[in-house]
């Protein structure tokens, strides 16, 4: 019932031009489109929310009061969102991080176009002006995507890599930006070319080529894999530690730094074979490298000792390699590790980050670090107080950028290079913002990156420091989302009975009603160290976890990151009773918190060091009705033998496993198996050499021999994440089932 009174028409004429309005043809009455030629207006007069339609005419000479309709058939008519499902989220366009040009001007990013075939993905550049007045446009329309991409510093080309007809590998391409054209191939090797990185004369590019040791040109490289292919058996030869990274075998082949001047029939030359470097039995290029402010020289990060992986923490060093020749320079030498060395825009300064190492400390965070360059003197760390992790930086001016982690939130900062405060440019309040690419021309500094938050994918933003927040330059995925409902999760803190401050993310499904009961899922994390952030993610997507009607608690565990170095170094000794307590303490406060939590129906999983904690819940308690596990040990001392990482858990559990390190036999899940007797659901990709396949299978042949109700899933063409897109459905498919069949 519309309470409109006599003075209805005073009112609407008033308001008339100030509200906005829907649409509907009076004309076609029987369609249920709403058109252009009539509004739509909720009545301040209207009790219980309903409101009126009303005929207007171009003349404005009447107004036609038509049938009353509430607002919430209105909305569930127009505005009717849905729960997420896997294909809703795995057509979000996944956008890349934006890189800058030298006037500040124009942004260029990747976007990705995903497709469960991914031979039927899109990946291309994209660019749209740093102010955002012109919509982003497609740069590339290739069969193959392009990465790696950067502009040259005098902002005429763009580099990047591709692998595009004709190319056995990818390589780099040169694309001008300012007369246009097609974008021509700079490098031709067969081994490939990556990670391109320009010279500040903007005259050569900087990039790594996967090659035989001691190949160090083309024409050996090529006769080498010739050579390989007439073997006639088939074997792997080890002499040291490790022989597996993550996902692969380590082979025999190194990654060796080109430099290539871009002009036309250029050859690419190898920076490494004047030095020893690689003929170290430990060396591996680490994360970084850059040319020197003179463009003489390039600085990398690197170790040559990796082969004592087994014993201790290899050591990444900082080395200067001149293009003059002559063996590698090292320029640290105090223990530390240091990685992505940038030089300061006026070549005054090397910059870099570093972070102690052997200090028997399961977790050290990385720190800001200055050296006077050339002399690498006067060592100064720039973030000397700031407890908390610098996920990457960029410099301009006299000033230095920063993504920094904070309590499940990654915020933008920024201090000078003399050092001192830090400060904020952004809000922080919700979300996270990463690659930060910035531009000095003048007095005027552009600042762009992504964002993301809980409930949406990143974009591309235009940072505003004045006001601490953000304009938006892209909007990939805005339609997709105003579709679902994806509630925002809320941040929940509790006190544990060690006194910690403990916090967790609670996830509410879609259609929440909170006068209803939902089972509870408790989902750990991996790492340890790690966190819940208030992003976006594929492989445990928050919403997607909760859309059958679970909410959902996400505990920051003793071990995580951002809380600093210390809450993440607690942990040693104590990997999983410590952490265990605290996320049944989180989830118990949840229950009594928020009457929609049914507390009789819980369950708990994770993935990698979560399903660490699945196999301790396992272990541990019985009141969850059933438990997940992806990735995880069931045997501390199994993993230990077979990981591609060994040191780090000996350091973790206080000694080798056949000392009398205590923590080995009393937070081992498999020296506590006569206790198992909760349902569990275990996934594993086969290809997984972080947690390998033999601990899941050791851990299914438990439940099996126990009679326990379990389900194991073998994903061969999987590593450590499940990541193909067919293989991801079939995963949440597969989760949701389990959960429904001991939560519904």
């Amino acid at each position: 019932m519309c309470l409109l009174t006599n003075r209805w028409p005073e009112r609407l004429g008033k308001e008339f031009n100030k509200r906005p309005f829907l649409l509907y043809d009076q004309k076609k009455p029987h369609e249920t489109s709403w058109r252009t030629t009539a509004a739509v207006r909720v009545s301040s007069y209207c009790h219980f929310h309903l409101i009126c339609m009303y005929k207007y005419t171009p003349a404005m000479r009447r107004i036609v009061l038509l049938p009353v309709v509430s607002l919430v058939t209105l909305f569930v008519i127009a505005q009717e969102k849905k729960a997420i499902t896997h294909e809703s989220m795995w057509a979000m366009k996944r956008v890349g991080a934006p890189e800058l040009s030298p006037d500040g001007q124009t942004v260029v990013y990747q976007l990705q176009e995903a497709a469960y075939d991914s031979k039927e993905s899109v990946t291309d550049l994209w660019i749209v002006p740093a102010d955002g007045s012109t919509k982003p446009r497609r740069l590339t329309a290739t069969k193959a995507g392009e990465s790696a991409y950067q502009w040259s510093p005098d902002g005429k080309y763009l580099a990047f890599v591709a692998k595009r007809d004709g190319d056995e590998e990818s390589q780099i391409y040169l694309l001008n930006m300012r007369e246009g054209g097609e974008a021509q191939r700079l490098t031709n090797l067969s081994t490939g070319a990556a990670a391109p990185k320009w010279s500040p004369n903007g005259k050569s590019i900087l990039f790594t080529s996967n090659v035989y040791a001691g190949c160090f040109n083309d024409s050996l490289s090529k006769k080498a894999a010739e050579e390989r292919k007439k073997t006639k058996h088939n074997a792997r030869v080890y002499t040291s530690f490790p022989v597996r990274d993550f996902d692969h075998w380590i082979d025999e082949k190194q990654t060796h730094v080109y430099v290539q001047s871009i002009e036309p029939g250029s050859k690419p030359r190898n920076l490494m074979e004047q030095t020893t470097l690689t003929q170290k039995a430990g060396y591996k290029l680490g994360t970084g490298m850059c040319f020197a402010s003179d463009s003489r020289g390039v600085v990398l990060s690197l170790t040559t000792d990796l082969n004592t992986a087994a014993w201790q923490e290899p050591t990444y060093n900082l080395y200067l390699v001149s293009l003059d020749g002559g063996d590698a320079r090292q320029l640290t030498s105090d223990g530390n590790d240091y990685a992505a060395p940038e030089f300061s825009p006026d070549g005054k300064y090397l910059v870099c980050r570093s972070s102690a190492n052997n200090n028997y400390k399961v977790y050290n965070l990385d720190k800001l670090t200055r050296f006077d360059w050339p002399a690498m003197t006067n060592r100064t760390l720039l973030t000397p107080t700031l407890d908390r992790p610098v996920n990457s930086f960029k410099m301009a001016g006299n000033t230095v950028y920063m993504s920094v982690e904070d309590q499940g939130r990654d915020k933008l900062m920024q201090m000078t290079l003399a050092g001192g405060q830090v400060t904020p440019i952004t809000s922080g309040a919700r979300g996270c913002y990463n690659a930060v690419s910035v531009s000095n021309t003048g007095n005027n500094v552009v600042i762009v990156s992504t964002y993301e938050d809980a409930s949406a994918p990143p974009e591309i933003v235009h940072i505003n420091p004045g006001a601490k927040d953000h304009t938006m330059l892209s909007h990939a995925n805005t339609d997709a989302l105003s579709k679902l409902d994806l509630p925002y999760p809320e941040e929940v803190w509790t006190t544990s009975s060690r006194g910690k401050k403990i916090r967790s993310l609670l996830v509410k499904p879609a259609g929440f009603d909170p006068a209803k009961k939902y089972p509870l899922f408790v989902v750990m994390h991996g790492g340890p160290a790690g966190a819940w952030k208030e992003n976006w993610g594929y492989r445990w997507n928050y919403h997607l976890l909760a859309a059958p009607g679970y909410v959902l608690v996400m505990t920051d565990y003793t071990g995580s990151t951002g809380y600093g170095e210390k809450f993440a170094q607690d942990i040693q000794f104590d990997p999983f009773k410590g952490p265990g307590t605290e996320i049944n303490e989180a989830a118990a406060d949840v229950v009594k918190r928020f009457s929609f939590i049914d507390g009789t129906r819980q369950a708990a999983g994770g993935a990698s060091y979560g399903g660490h904690m699945a196999s301790w819940m396992q272990a541990t308690t019985s009141h969850y009705k059933c438990l997940v596990n992806h990735a995880g040990l069931v045997n501390s001392e199994a993993q230990w033998g077979t990981s591609d990482i060994a040191w780090g858990r000996e350091v973790m559990n206080g000694g080798a496993p056949w000392t009398d390190a205590k923590t080995w036999k009393e937070q081992n899940p498999v020296r506590m198996a006569a206790n198992f007797k909760t349902p569990m659901l275990l996934t594993v990709g086969e290809l997984d050499y972080r947690v390998p396949l033999n601990n899941t299978l050791e851990n299914w042949v438990i439940h099996q021999r126990l009679k326990i109700p379990s389900k194991l899933v073998v994903f061969p063409d999987e590593y450590h994440w499940i990541l193909k897109g067919e293989n991801s459905r079939f995963f949440f498919k597969t989760l949701h089932e389990w959960l429904a069949t001991y939560l519904k």
